[in-house]
């Protein structure tokens, strides 16, 4: 049974450098809580904080996942991103290969696998 294209999301985030998007991305993909995380080119961030114009080379990720494993996901980003305050944007996918989110979907289970014979 192919997975309802409801359910698989793109979530976004950005890190400081190649380093940290590397191994967040490895951690998330180990884990389970992303079938696949595309690391992008750097790009530049511009940007109010703390009430003062801000600029900064990052590294976009591109993250694919389910709506069930999001909160895990989310909590993840929190814990070993190094901002203090990440961008974590999650948008919900209109249409998608149907065996590619079924994909999506059977990477991100959480259940254990199954020890071969």
């Amino acid at each position: 049974m192919l997975m309802n294209v409801a359910q698989a999301l793109l979530v976004m985030t950005n890190l400081p450098d190649e380093a940290s998007a590397q191994l967040l991305a490895a951690r998330l993909v180990d884990g389970r809580l992303a079938a696949c995380v595309s690391i992008l080119a750097p790009c530049r961030s511009i940007y109010r904080w703390h009430g003062r114009l801000e600029g900064a080379q990052e590294i976009p990720l591109l993250i694919k996942t389910t709506l069930e494993r999001y909160s895990a996901l989310e909590a993840a980003i929190r814990a070993d991103h190094p901002y203090e305050l990440p961008e974590i944007i999650a948008v919900p996918l209109a249409h998608g290969l149907p065996e590619y989110l079924e994909w999506v979907a059977t990477e991100t289970r959480a259940e254990t696998q199954t020890k071969a014979p």
